[in-house]
């Protein structure tokens, strides 16, 4: 495997990559207010009383074949279509449409230490997915290759070990400010006046402001090759399996197996700098095929399968 180095040591090795891991933000030009603090003194106080509530669905007279409720407005507009490798079009491209459309990202706030044990990172991600529950498997994506690599992958692949923190409304601020791209060795947990608690299966610490939190072993990683730029690396998928859960008291059920979204309050990334809450739900449950094909007016669209469906 490449070697991975730190700030020094890649400067020394790879100037222009250093160069490209330090100026990442100002490249995609993630924030679009010169003033930002302005902007935020302009809007709304925070809803501290917008509590977790279920409302019905747009359209609880839905029935099968209906098909959108919105009355056919979707199916009048037009789609542009986008090649991702189209000429002169920047990789920053790609990734500014995608954050901004695969909305809400669930954000797996990773802590992990370095074996020698003498360094710690803490940092948000929010390529981030359960994709397994038996045995309970997540992927988490870094960006950049391995010998790009920034302390969390680095730590990641040295000690095989991390913890997955769920973030909440009650600490969005602090984990955010975790993303800082601070030199290595400088504490995330110091800068963010987050609180490490200890783990069970792995030494790298769980969050104790974290509603829930996932100690991993890491599975597997995958690097990716740019198809614009060929031998550029620029991304690392890690499989990392579950071995320990760590839940609220007050947000788990008596069976141990559902966590409650009122208590969880769970943040999630949109696009650019953009946040979202979850503060609203609604329940639909899952059809059976038995059962509705009881009626004739769905027995009436039963029809096999033609070309383009």
């Amino acid at each position: 495997m490449t070697k991975n180095f730190g700030d020094d040591e890649q400067r020394d090795h790879d100037p222009p990559a250093h160069q490209l891991r330090m100026d990442a933000e100002k490249e995609i030009k993630r924030n679009p207010h010169p003033d930002f603090a302005k902007v935020e003194a302009s809007r709304p106080d925070w809803r501290t009383h917008a509590g977790w509530n279920y409302t019905k669905t747009k359209d609880p007279g839905w029935k099968y074949g209906q098909g959108a409720s919105d009355g056919g407005e979707s199916l009048e507009k037009k789609h542009i279509e986008i090649d991702p490798y189209e000429e002169g079009r920047p990789a920053a491209f790609n990734y500014k449409l995608l954050i901004s459309g695969i909305i809400p990202r669930p954000i797996g706030f990773i802590s992990t230490r370095s074996k020698d044990g003498t360094s710690t990172n803490l940092a948000p991600m929010s390529y981030t997915q359960v994709i397994n529950h038996d045995p309970p498997i997540f992927v988490v994506g870094f960006a950049g290759g391995f010998a790009n690599a920034k302390d969390n992958l680095r730590n990641l692949v040295d000690t095989k070990e991390c913890v997955i923190n769920m973030i909440s409304e009650h600490f969005v601020e602090a984990a955010n400010s975790a993303s800082i791209n601070a030199p290595y060795g400088v504490s995330e947990w110091s800068l963010s006046g987050l609180h490490p608690a200890p783990c069970t299966t792995v030494k790298a610490s769980r969050v104790k402001e974290s509603v829930f939190s996932i100690e991993g072993n890491l599975i597997e990683t995958k690097e990716f090759e740019s198809r614009a730029t060929p031998g550029k690396k620029t991304g690392v998928m890690a499989i990392i399996e579950g071995t320990r859960f760590w839940v609220r008291e007050d947000a788990i059920n008596e069976e141990k197996n559902i966590i409650d979204p009122a208590v969880l309050r769970p943040m999630s990334r949109l696009g650019g700098i953009t946040y979202g809450r979850t503060t609203e739900g609604i329940e639909i449950p899952r059809p059976d095929f038995e059962q509705a094909t009881k009626s004739e007016e769905v027995k009436e669209l039963i029809k096999p399968k033609v070309e383009g469906q």
